[in-house]
């Protein structure tokens, strides 16, 4: 296994443990565990629980982030944006993992300095997607205008998905979706 294949390996493994036992429950040793591999690979490759925690979350980023960049264009905004929408929220087991793991992490920031710069990059990058949905929306350019239609977007998507999460997974959420429908729908005509 190559050490990139690795590294998302023992990220996973992580993953795996904060939401069954809580980021606590993180150590070099139960990584490790969870992984199948010794201590001392482990070490290799992380040789810190910061170093090993940062890269998880980097990882976490990364995906979601790969997994929006990946939707297919479609024909109308709308439903490109509500698609979009669809995948921040956690709607399936991975971008339900994702959430819980991030909240995890972001509680852990006040110990861990090192999250703060990827919590803080992640809220950026929520921040600007919903910016660019509502531009694509109303078809124009940010302005103040546009800026606090994309805030408020962001504050229905981070609301919803706690939301979700406080449900369980196989609950009915189409509730959520025509929020988001709503929503995204409500966008054109107030910019106009």
């Amino acid at each position: 296994m190559d050490r990139g294949a690795r590294k998302a390996q023992l990220a996973e493994a992580v993953w795996r443990i904060i939401r069954d036992r809580g980021i606590g429950a993180v150590s070099v040793r139960s990584v490790a565990e969870q992984a199948g591999v010794a201590v001392g690979s482990l070490r290799h490759v992380f040789p810190t629980r910061a170093e090993l925690l940062r890269f998880s979350a980097e990882l976490m980023v990364q995906r979601a982030t790969d997994r929006i960049r990946a939707i297919p264009p479609l024909d109308g905004s709308q439903e490109y944006a509500l698609e979009v929408v669809k995948h921040l929220l956690p709607l399936e087991p991975d971008s339900r993992a994702e959430l819980e793991v991030n909240i995890a992490l972001i509680a852990e920031s006040p110990a861990l300095p090192e999250l703060v710069i990827i919590r803080d990059h992640a809220y950026q990058e929520l921040a600007e997607a919903c910016t660019r949905l509502v531009e694509m929306l109303v078809g124009r350019p940010r302005d103040p205008q546009l800026v606090q239609q994309a805030r408020r977007l962001h504050a229905i998507v981070d609301g919803l998905a706690i939301h979700l999460l406080m449900h369980p997974p196989s609950e009915d959420s189409g509730w959520a979706i025509d929020i988001v429908r709503g929503e995204l729908a409500r966008i054109p005509g107030e910019a106009a």
